[in-house]
């Protein structure tokens, strides 16, 4: 592969360079005028030692000045260019002088550019280095003024352009930025140099000066403070990551300290010792389950105090609090608990955020102490005057009015400690008061707020408008006033009377020693426990309720799913015409601000006469052919995408098209499959009203638009084919002409009906049908067609007239031959001339025709793939709702998609498409399966291509084959050809923008020229010569042929695709597949630039790093490169896939940025909107503009087996209807979809799009969307575009996306991001923040607690003798009833379904769910594997549940009751079988015996595999074991602590059973247990010494180790038998034991796992290893167990199967046949 690279030829979009060189983009002023605006560098002082030559310009002055490199200035020279080009086509109104750059589209890019920077300046309270222009009218100055301003510019752009790891840094490079404006002020002014006495120049320059002098020591410093973090397994505490880096410039120390040029022994470098370096700087990452408290707070005090209070007013005997002086008197203490909660708060922010503290953040120590004082004083100051007003009130007898006067006196206490809260209030009310203090920058303003606050440059200004703050204030009243009305009249006083019941139980008798007296507080607390954890979650749960039914109104407010499905489509395709072109075509922009308004009423009542249907919109597309035209066009680009892409095939594309008006056709040619049958039924009703008046039978045909349409269109098409085939000045002709204008003068004269016999119609119908069957006839029988024509005459000669005439009258009405005997000889033997073969416009018309007169079927199956189907709809659909109007291409906002990629697939290898599993399966195979229709349709296209026969695919179509199955799954080339649709889209937009409506007419014109495959354009092997129906397809239908050339230029002006292939350059070295493959798709569009990072070893271990770009160039038909950027060292130092980002995004282009996955896709009907999406910057949501704009995702992974339906429902109620309400009402939504489109000149000065620090961002994105809303930002959500997105099937790799997404959800509570919200954000959008990120993982977290505190308490209740002695002492049965009450409240978590059943429910109807027909090759999971993956997070607890439960049901008196039992624990046995059973139940094959008794060998080989150093866990049960624990080596001693204090749950079997055995004979004392654990170290004691025997006899001599064997199990017996026989032991006790000591054994074994590193030295490691198999080994049999039983009943297998791809059984797939191998081929 051959690269080339060629400063003076080579470019990126614009050859900017060269002005003279032939190219579309060049022919636009606004271009040349940015351009020229460049070269006006004047008498800028010429850098000394250096040649200026006149080419240069002001970028090439400043890289001179600064030293920056030569391939970053021609970069974002082009970027800068590109930029004010497009900024200036937009500018309304337009400029008077265009080829001139008008000064105020670069003050307004400066001002957005640098606002950030101008910021950062008045925080800190520096002075500004950008200076204001002065405002002159001397041409001098506004040249003058104008650069400076690029200069600005300029120098931030290169700046950002070369810093690397620095764009994560946002401030860090304002502060690089400020010196370098100073110096360039300085430069500019002419000053002169103190030190010299020369003329001023910077500090650094010469080749890379900016990069070795400014960047690179600050770059070294990251990475030392990232290789201190041990891969970032070290606590985040003890190293600076990006966000510590980047906040030391929040402060004036970092120019104290750095100053400039940089002092390089500062201590923020790290040429200073760790030690004295610079530490933690904002905030210190703990990781700590109080972060959740720390930073939700204000949450979780609303929730405990109102737990108080609630539990205080149910514990009186009032109905109201304020009957009774004592409860409300009771109640005041919620303020001693809300001080002693602000008192906790304070002790964690000291315990947290000590590292902070320094000299030079003296401040900080002096706040935290002073908050832990000032809330102790609160705290203990409240406690004070509450004991003051009891004493009072004792002291006198009653509430006197001395007692009174001191409740005075705590309650003016209260209201001075509230006054804070009601100053917040106030602000809350009146948000923009707020705002404007918070973005002030005062001294004083900082002082006040310095309590509250840390001094932070970010969180400031976050408050909405007036209107939105009441929207979603009012959501949340209502879901608060829900929640506590529901926790107290169903969680708290219920149980308020068991609890008085308890407490009272008097002489009760434990079944165990107690070791706390029979006070029954511990009861009490398990009777609460579980419904405190619920309490605290499950507002959780009222939000999903709430938000799923404000989701569903606003979706039906916004017109979703209002066209469902193609049927709905055909009702309202005669309206969709007009709504296309309302959205989709462009209008004049209006300069009055009155006439926009107008225009804006117009435009609404417009779109309302659409939505509903009022008015005949299609009559003005019927009368005006050009916009019919450019209806036609655009509709049929759509169809023939759903051709190349497979989903059709060619017949559909006839019957779904829209063909150009031809034929002197009087109406709109609706597709052919809204035609249908309208023919048919017209004729009936004229059969039917026969003598009825003219217009009585007309109204009736025209009470369809369909069926007029049918009627006339078949009436003139018909008369056109018959003067076709006749030959020109024949007598036939003109009989045939006067024989048309007759009929066509009764018709206008309303005398069809009395004129001529209708049911004659029927047989002309029949006669025409065969007319058009002889026409189609390849054989062209000429005898044939004169024959019918000769009919035909007769029949509208003779007997069509209700008077039937005579020969003669014919001649004299022109209606017979002259010259022939009209009763002997026959009409047009030799008058017939058909057109020839070739003629593809003739007789794909008469194709229609037949169509539309034959056709009696509805076509309710056009098209017949549901994928098209959907698409369709949703298409259709979104033109009906709410979306900014389009604006011409030309005026449009630039914007560029930016993909990062790894070494992911790209295409399907040839041999990964024969490769068969261990079924039989290949990929294809299952392909062909799954995706029936497409690969008919696949072939079918193959065959107009030149191939025979399917088997030469191979042959000669290969890569087309590859392409095919590649663009079903989620592949590289799968998501390039999607985002190449905007190319696409815009080049189609562009001809139609600027067309004439002679260009526009011309559509309907046949220019036929050989065309390539769509899927190879390389014109290789695989480039065929088009047939004539290929041709037709685009020529007569497509808009490509009519291109002038300019549209190339608007596209690529427009749009720029960068895949951010970051080992592009190691796969081209290693010559890997993936590298041509790449390279393939460069080469088929050449909008694609691929960036990736070049390594060159420069020998003696240097190695240098480049960012480079390169595109495939058409001309040279090879790569080359364009751009190489040098990098001050390795690209990841955080995580990868924000990293890879990061050095990609230099090389995008626009005023947005599209963040698409490279599993996603696009299809070309939804890049038509972009333009419209892309408008919504301009508008105002709220009280800002937006800054991301949120796109819908269309899940297409979800459809072939139920798990992938269940996982891709979910998905989509999340991307649709969660993000809906969070954008609107919430105005919480963040970054979590990755369609969404940024505002890049926003994002690019505050860090991008991503944060990238190791381990805590883990899930980057989302982070993008947390600076976004603390930097002041905006993020909406529109739902009328939507971009598909891929998903995991497997459950497996479900489970492990949903463990990343939970650990990155961890790590999130653990940021300073989710910090700075939970505490800046207002309290109502604290709470929607909290419950739609961490707090969704931290309550679904509570409610498996609350399941095992459920469960554990009852387990307690029924073991100690509480629930029997209160059931035998409650005549109420009171207990009962709580527990009964406490079950309901925890299967309240099943609301949480509710958003996904309500968004299925508005978008595709209360109807079944039916496949979209998209998945992948599934493939059955070992048992080993599964048990790896879910030994320790299902299987082991259900085991544990299952114990309990077996236990319970044992030992409860209410369990005896089988009703009472069922009822208690039926959900709790059906999460046990679903933890157990569903890896099997989803995994193929799962129940088949064969494979069963293979995975169960599989599994005893891994159990037993010795293992080894390199050994990876899925070989050896050891090394997975060792992985397992491999968290405790990096958990602290309170989380180990913590481990340890759950595992003692396990003991607690033992405790509680052995005081059942029989052999303890009713004892309580503690002697008892002690015995048991006698008993479990003897046991322990037989095992060693077994194990001792093997270790050290069974090899060499066996026989000693038989005779130890021999003995141990004799002494065993031995003792068994005599405890049998002497004591009171039984049978029964020692099965019962095992409940007790296996439970123990494991808790030992876990405990052991947490002390590792004190007993892996000792003897007693080797026994917990070999311990903790044997437990394993248990574990896999018990799991096993029921699978085993399953797979051996008949049937099972097959039901497994049906319920497993049950969808894809309702699309007739045979997955059975697939499984099993059955191979046609």
């Amino acid at each position: 592969m051959a690269t080339v690279r060629d400063c003076e030829e080579v470019y990126n979009i614009i050859p900017i360079h060269d002005f003279l060189r032939e190219h579309p983009s060049l022919h636009y002023p606004e271009v040349r005028a940015a351009a020229a605006a460049l070269k006006v560098v004047g008498d800028l002082p010429k850098p000394p030692f250096v040649d200026f030559t006149p080419s240069m310009d002001l970028m090439d002055w400043l890289r001179l000045l600064f030293g920056f490199q030569f391939d970053n200035v021609r970069n974002q020279r082009e970027n800068l260019v590109l930029h004010l080009a497009n900024s200036q086509m937009r500018l309304q109104p337009p400029p008077r002088h265009p080829d001139g750059l008008d000064p105020t589209v670069l003050r307004r890019f400066r001002r957005k550019l640098l606002r950030n920077y101008t910021n950062w300046c008045s925080f800190l309270g520096v002075r500004c280095h950008v200076t204001s222009p002065t405002h002159s009218r001397h041409q001098t100055n506004i040249v003058l003024n104008l650069r400076r301003e690029l200069l600005y510019v300029a120098l931030y752009l290169l700046i950002w352009g070369e810093s690397a790891n620095l764009r994560f840094m946002p401030e860090c490079l304002c502060y690089i930025f400020h010196h370098m404006a100073m110096e360039l002020n300085k430069v500019l002014d002419g000053e002169f140099d103190d030190m010299t006495g020369m003329p001023y120049w910077p500090s650094f320059s010469g080749d890379c000066a900016f990069l070795k002098s400014v960047v690179m020591p600050i770059y070294k410093t990251i990475k030392t403070e990232v290789e201190s973090s041990n891969n970032g397994t070290k606590p985040h505490s003890a190293w600076r990551n990006y966000d510590d880096i980047n906040e030391y410039f929040w402060s004036k120390r970092a120019i104290k300290s750095l100053k400039w040029p940089l002092d390089y022994t500062s201590n923020f470098f790290d040429t200073t010792p760790k030690s004295s370096r610079v530490g933690k700087t904002g905030f210190v990452e703990q990781r700590s389950f109080w972060n959740i408290f720390r930073s939700f707070d204000r949450l979780w005090i609303l929730l405990l105090l109102y737990l108080q209070a609630a539990i205080i007013v149910a514990t009186s005997d009032v109905k109201f609090p304020w009957q009774d002086r004592d409860v409300e008197v009771a109640l005041l203490t919620v303020f001693i608990s809300w001080a002693g909660l602000r008192l906790l708060q304070s002790v964690l922010d000291a315990s947290t955020q000590y590292s902070l503290v320094s000299r030079e953040t003296f401040w900080l120590f002096v706040r935290l102490i002073l908050k832990f004082f000032v809330a102790a004083t609160w705290t203990v100051l409240f406690s004070v005057f509450y004991a003051r007003i009891w004493s009072q009130k004792n002291k006198d007898g009653g509430w006197s009015r001395a007692a009174n006067e001191r409740i005075v006196v705590f309650l003016k206490v209260v209201f001075v400690y509230v006054m804070p809260e009601m100053l917040a209030l106030v602000l809350f009310i009146v948000p923009w008061i707020r705002n404007w203090i918070e973005e002030l920058n005062l001294g004083l303003v900082y002082f006040l707020t310095w309590w509250f606050y840390n001094k932070t440059f970010v969180g400031r200004g976050m408050r909405e408008g007036l209107v939105d703050n009441i929207k979603y204030s009012i959501f949340w009243v209502v879901v608060l006033a829900t929640k506590f009305t529901f926790s107290y009249f169903l969680q708290i006083r219920p149980l308020i009377a068991p609890t008085r019941a308890l407490l009272n139980l008097e002489n009760a008798t434990y079944n165990w020693h107690e070791f706390f007296g029979s006070t029954h507080r511990i009861a009490v607390g398990m009777l609460w426990l579980p419904v405190l954890l619920v309490y605290l979650m499950d507002l959780q749960i009222w939000y999903s309720i709430y938000s799923s039914l404000v989701g569903a109104i606003i979706g039906l407010f916004s017109h979703l799913g209002e066209i469902r499905n193609i049927d709905q489509l055909r009702l309202r395709f005669q309206f969709f015409s007009g709504a296309m072109q309302f959205n989709l075509k462009p209008e004049e922009h209006l300069l009055s601000p009155k006439a926009t308004v107008l225009k804006k009423v117009r435009d609404a009542i417009h779109r309302l006469k659409l939505r509903y249907g009022i008015g005949q919109p299609f009559n003005k597309i019927e009368s005006n052919q050009v916009e019919a035209t450019w209806f036609a066009l655009l509709w049929n680009e759509i169809i023939l995408t759903f051709r190349e892409e497979d989903l059709i095939s060619d017949r559909e594309v006839e019957l779904l098209e829209l063909p150009p008006n031809c034929w002197n056709i009087r109406v709109i040619r609706w597709p052919c499959f809204l035609l249908c049958n309208e023919l048919l039924l017209a004729l009936s009703q004229a059969n039917e009203l026969g003598d009825a008046p003219d217009h009585w039978l007309w109204s009736k045909i025209c009470s369809s638009e369909y069926r007029r349409c049918a009627v006339m269109e078949a009436f003139d098409s018909i008369r056109y084919v018959i003067l076709k085939i006749v030959k020109n000045g024949t007598e036939e002709e003109s009989i045939l002409n006067r024989l048309f204008a007759e009929i066509d003068e009764n018709v206008e004269n309303g005398k069809v009906t009395v004129v001529f016999k209708l049911s004659v119609l029927l047989r002309i119908h029949e006669k025409l049908i065969s007319l058009l069957e002889r026409l189609m006839d390849p054989e062209k029988k000429i005898f044939r067609i004169v024959n019918i024509l000769q009919a035909l005459y007769e029949l509208c000669a003779w007997e069509f007239p209700k008077i039937r005439r005579s020969t003669q009258q014919l001649r004299q009405l022109g209606l017979a031959p002259i010259s022939l005997d009209a009763d002997t000889e026959l009409l047009f033997v030799n008058a017939i001339n058909l057109p020839p073969l070739n003629d593809v416009v003739f007789y794909r018309q008469i194709r229609r025709v037949h169509t539309i007169l034959t056709s009696r079927d509805p076509m309710h199956n056009v098209p017949k793939n549901l994928e098209a189907r959907e698409r369709l709809a949703f298409f259709s659909n979104s033109l009906f709702m709410n979306m900014p109007q389009a604006p011409s291409v030309e005026k449009m906002m630039a914007f560029s998609v930016l993909t990062p990629y790894y070494d992911e697939e790209v295409m399907y290898r040839q041999e990964m498409l024969r490769a068969e599993n261990e079924d039989g399966i290949s990929t294809l195979f299952y392909l062909q399966r799954i995706y029936e229709d497409e690969w008919v349709n696949f072939v079918e296209r193959m065959r107009r291509e030149g191939v025979e026969n399917e088997n030469d695919i191979w042959s000669k179509k290969v890569r087309d084959l590859r392409l095919w199955a590649s663009y079903r799954g989620q592949t590289l080339s799968r998501t390039v050809r999607g985002m190449m649709y905007y190319y696409s889209a815009l080049k189609k937009l562009a001809f139609l923008d600027s067309a004439s409506e002679m260009d526009i007419t011309m559509g309907t014109q046949i220019a036929p020229e050989p065309r390539r495959s769509y899927y190879t354009s390389d014109g290789g092997d695989n480039t065929l010569q088009p047939t004539h129906s290929q041709e037709i397809n685009r020529m007569a239908s497509g808009i490509s042929h009519l291109f002038k050339g300019s549209e190339y230029g608007s596209a690529m002006m427009k749009f720029t695709y960068v895949v951010a292939c970051q080992v592009y350059g190691q796969h081209k070295a290693k010559g890997d597949h993936r590298a041509e493959e790449i390279l393939f798709l460069m080469k088929n569009h050449e909008a694609l630039r691929i960036a990736y990072v070049d390594e060159v070893d420069l020998g003696m271990g240097e190695v240098e790093f480049y960012s480079v770009l390169v595109k495939f160039d058409q001309h040279l038909q090879r790569e080359v490169e364009i751009y190489r950027i040098r990098l001050p060292g390795p690209l990841k130092l955080g995580e990868g896939k924000p990293e890879n980002q990061n050095h990609a995004i230099i090389f995008t282009r626009g005023d947005a940025i599209q963040t698409i996955d490279m599993n996603q896709d696009n299809h070309f009907e939804e890049a038509l909107k972009m333009r419209n999406l892309l408008e919504s910057f301009k508008n105002h949501y709220g009280i800002r503009k937006p800054t991301i704009l949120g796109v819908r995702e269309k899940v297409f992974t979800g459809s072939v087996s139920s798990l992938a339906w269940f996982m891709s429902a979910q998905e989509t109620s999340f991307v649709t209807l969660g993000q809906r309400v969070l954008a609107n009402p919430l105005k919480v939504r963040m970054h979590y979809g990755h369609p969404d489109v940024f505002d890049r000149f926003w994002f690019v000065p505050r860090g991008g799009i991503s944060k990238a620090s190791r381990v805590i961002n883990i899930s980057e994105d989302i982070f993008a969307g947390f600076n976004c809303t603390l930097r002041g930002g905006n993020v909406t959500h529109h739902e009328y575009i939507q971009v598909g997105k891929g998903r995991d099937v497997g459950l497996n790799q479900i489970s492990m996306f949903e463990a990343k997404v939970a650990s990155g959800n961890g790590e999130q509570a653990l940021s300073r991001d989710v910090y700075r919200l939970g505490h800046r954000l207002d309290f109502f959008r604290m709470l929607s923040f909290f419950y739609t990120t961490v707090g969704y993982y931290f309550n679904t977290m509570l409610i498996v607690f609350t399941v095992y505190a459920f469960l554990w308490g009852r387990l307690y209740l029924a073991l100690s003798g509480v629930e029997k002695i209160a059931k035998d002492r409650s005549s109420s049965n009171e207990a009962l009833g709580a527990i009964l009450n406490q079950q309901f409240i925890i299967q309240l978590g099943l609301f949480t379904a509710l958003p996904m059943i309500l968004e299925n429910s508005l978008e595709r109807g209360f109807l079944p769910h039916r496949a979209t027909g998209r998945g992948f090759v599934v493939e059955h999971k070992k048992f080993a594997e599964n048990y790896r993956l879910y030994a320790r997070t299902h299987f082991i607890k259900a085991i544990e549940l299952a114990v309990i439960l077996l236990v319970y049901a044992a030992y409860s008196p209410l369990a005896k009751s089988s009703f009472v039992y069922i009822l208690m624990t039926i959900s709790s046995w059906f999460l046990i079988t679903s933890w157990m059973i569903s890896p099997f139940l989803f995994n193929p094959s799962g129940f088949d015996w064969l494979k069963t008794v293979y995975d169960f060998d599989d599994f005893m080989n891994w159990l037993w595999s010795r293992g080894g150093l390199f050994t990876k866990a899925d070989q050896s049960w050891f090394t997975w074991w060792n992985e397992e624990q491999e968290h405790l080596k990096t958990t602290g001693v309170w989380g180990k602590l913590l481990e340890i204090i759950l595992d003692l749950r396990f003991f607690f079997f033992q405790y509680s059973i052995v005081y059942h055995l029989r052999i303890a004979d009713n004892r309580t004392s503690i002697g008892v247990y002690l015995v048991s654990w006698g008993c479990i170290i003897g046991i322990a004691a037989i095992y060693i010494t077994t194990i001792y025997g093997q270790k050290k006899y069974s090899v060499k001599e066996h026989i000693k180790y038989r005779v130890i064997q021999f003995l141990v199990i004799c002494l065993t017996v031995l003792v068994v038998v005599l405890m049998l026989q002497f004591t009171k032991l039984t049978f029964v006790d020692l099965l019962i034991s095992l409940l007790a000591f296996i439970p123990t054994g494991w808790g030992l074994i876990s405990i052991a796992q947490v002390l590792r590193p004190f007993l892996i030295s000792t003897v007693v490691w080797d026994t917990v290893i070999s311990v903790a198999r044997l437990y394993d080994l248990c574990f896999g049999l018990i799991v096993m167990a029921p699978v085993a039983m399953f797979s051996w009943l008949p049937g099972f297998q097959n039901m497994q199967t049906r319920i497993l791809f049950n969808e894809a059984f309702s699309r007739g797939l045979q997955i059975s046949i697939i499984l099993a191998g059955k191979k046609s081929t």
